[in-house]
């Protein structure tokens, strides 16, 4: 089949690769200079800065494992490390995350309240949460919630939890039981289980190094973003070529016009307009040496809710003698408020520069998943296909983008 992917990101890089060698005939458009979408790393100063995140490998699906080390050499080309995160509070030291593995390390008079949360949820019968806010309650209890959960989480997403859907949660936070919290304070066992407790990184280029290889052995026609594709007869017209099937990883927010001589989703535009989402403002920094790859800040001194410490990632990362790492805001941050704030935070981060994306974290409502399945269900028939964070609407990390791009080209594409 002749097959047009929109986008080159990490979603639209791996569904073109694996379509390719399938033996189809793959062209992808890319509105940028050079592939990456989100994984774009810029070289500043001789560091390596993450534009959007700090991009790292790793996942639990063996399937997505095999593909990806077709492509890399795990031995020459990457690190593996353990990941050495924290939760900074003023006055304290760094307690190590996942926090409530940690509580041993506060004061007395909070480790009693949260032995007491402990019991309450033991003792409680299991209701089923209906949001974000009640996930966390009756998960970790009111003291941690309270310290950590609450003020941590309102930063990043900007609203009360409760407007916050469980439908994202699956994979991003370790999902512990009373029994095992307790058993880890007592033993001071670290939490090895949920996806990144380790990662792979690359020794040099950070993910842009990924998105250069995936890249390298398609057809890719850079600087041309795509206004209207168009329906003929059984074939699909991007760009005055014709296609069998059109994989769109784009933003789905654009595809009412995109599609708009080509079929008809009126009965869509109201709901796909709504959808909400944050950006992220990431300032890039030299920072004070540290251990740490991602540092958590819920205090409400700060601005920022994480600082990534991608300088500790891999040595290549810092020119000589400069440490660096990626002080992360959600949605837009002026240059003074950023310097401000900067003054006021741990580990000294000093400017070097910063970059905002309009899009990083897609808001899912209750709806949100019921709305792109029917929307799907329109458009597969005709061989077009969502696929990516923000083309569903769904909180893909990279792994998970691998891992969707494989199950539609099985399950749908090729079937």
């Amino acid at each position: 089949m002749n097959i047009a992917v929109i986008g080159a990101g990490m979603s639209g890089l791996a569904i073109a690769n694996m379509l390719k060698d399938a033996g189809n005939d793959v062209i992808v458009f890319e509105k940028d200079s050079r592939p990456g979408g989100m994984m774009k790393c810029d070289i500043i100063k001789g560091c390596l800065f993450h534009r959007t995140g700090g991009h790292v490998f790793n996942t639990k699906r063996e399937d997505v494992l095999e593909w990806f080390w077709k492509h890399f050499n795990v031995e020459k080309e990457f690190i593996k490390a353990s990941r050495n995160s924290s939760v900074v509070f003023e006055g304290m030291d760094n307690v190590p995350y996942p926090i409530e593995n940690h509580m041993y390390c506060f004061e007395d008079h909070i480790q009693k309240k949260f032995i007491a949360d402990l019991l309450k949820i033991a003792r409680g019968g299991k209701i089923k949460p209906q949001n974000f806010d009640e996930f966390l309650l009756q998960r970790f209890g009111k003291t941690l919630y309270n310290l950590y959960f609450q003020p941590y989480n309102y930063k990043v997403w900007r609203r009360d939890l409760t407007q916050v859907p469980l439908s994202w949660l699956s994979g991003k936070l370790p999902m512990p039981t009373v029994e095992e919290m307790i058993f880890n304070n007592m033993n001071h066992i670290e939490e090895c289980q949920f996806v990144h407790s380790s990662f792979y990184y690359p020794i040099k280029g950070g993910s842009q190094f990924l998105a250069d290889r995936l890249s390298a052995g398609l057809k890719i026609i850079y600087n041309k973003e795509i206004f209207r594709i168009t329906r003929c007869e059984s074939k699909w017209l991007v760009e005055g070529m014709e296609f069998d099937r059109v994989i769109f990883s784009g933003n789905i927010k654009y595809l009412p016009s995109l599609l708009a001589d080509a079929t008809n989703l009126y009965g869509f535009i109201k709901s796909i307009d709504e959808l909400e989402s944050h950006g992220t403002t990431s300032v890039f920094c030299k920072i004070d040496k540290n251990p740490f790859s991602w540092m958590y800040l819920p205090d409400k001194k700060y601005d920022a809710h994480r600082i990534i410490c991608t300088g500790n990632f891999s040595n290549s990362n810092n020119s000589s003698g400069i440490m660096t790492g990626t002080v992360e805001f959600t949605d837009y941050i002026s240059k003074d408020e950023i310097l401000e704030n900067l003054s006021r935070m741990p580990y000294n981060p000093r400017y070097i520069i910063h970059n905002y994306e309009k899009y990083t974290y897609p808001i899912q409502k209750a709806d949100t998943r019921g709305m792109i399945k029917e929307l799907k269900n329109i458009l597969e028939p005709l061989g077009f296909y969502l696929l990516g964070r923000f083309a569903e609407w769904e909180y893909y990390n990279m792994d998970v983008a691998i891992g969707a791009s494989m199950d539609l080209m099985n399950e749908k594409i090729l079937s």
